[in-house]
């Protein structure tokens, strides 16, 4: 019999985090946002059972296709107090971004504009005031702009997944490549 709870999961999601800045190699550009599928999650070189509850929280009562920007789980988790009851989503982080640092799962690496990167970092519903010093003036970005941003990434990840879906790892080396 089913279990009734997964009917309202897809995995077919896609979980998008900002982190600490890289280059991946020389004349690269700096790579400060990764998204991953959401089965990457629970890679055994993921932090468990912590990547697992992450899963979980990420897959429930979404669409497929549907990128889920870390920060938007923090707004479900009542503004980040109750990551504890979930897991380390620091520690997952560094594990994920190792995980596509080594080819281990697909990835789609960005480098986010600061205030692109900056507006996944928000809650879905905040609005975000950016003073521009050259012509002294503030700007007020909302959930339009970080809608905007988020269409983008998914017609990158579109473009890439036009053949094959993201494989998420499996434990093992690999020969495929890193998107």
């Amino acid at each position: 019999m089913p279990d009734p709870h997964t009917a309202d999961r897809t995995s077919a999601v896609y979980l998008l985090f900002a982190h600490e800045p890289y280059y991946p190699g020389p004349g690269t550009r700096e790579i400060n946002t990764t998204l991953v599928a959401a089965d990457t999650l629970l890679h055994p070189q993921v932090l468990q059972p912590d990547g697992a509850r992450i899963h979980d929280l990420l897959t429930r009562r979404r669409q497929p296709g549907e990128i889920i920007p870390l920060a938007t789980l923090t707004h479900e988790l009542d503004g980040g107090a109750d990551w504890p009851t979930v897991g380390d989503w620091e520690r997952v982080t560094v594990d994920l971004v190792h995980l596509v640092q080594t080819r281990m799962c697909d990835a789609l690496s960005l480098g986010l504009p600061e205030v692109a990167r900056a507006l996944i970092c928000t809650a879905p519903d905040i609005q975000m005031r950016v003073f521009d010093a050259a012509a002294d003036e503030f700007t007020v970005y909302g959930p339009e702009d970080r809608a905007k941003v988020l269409t983008e990434v998914g017609r990158l990840l579109a473009g890439l997944t036009a053949e094959q879906p993201f494989w998420p790892g499996d434990g093992r080396s690999s020969s495929r490549g890193r998107r």
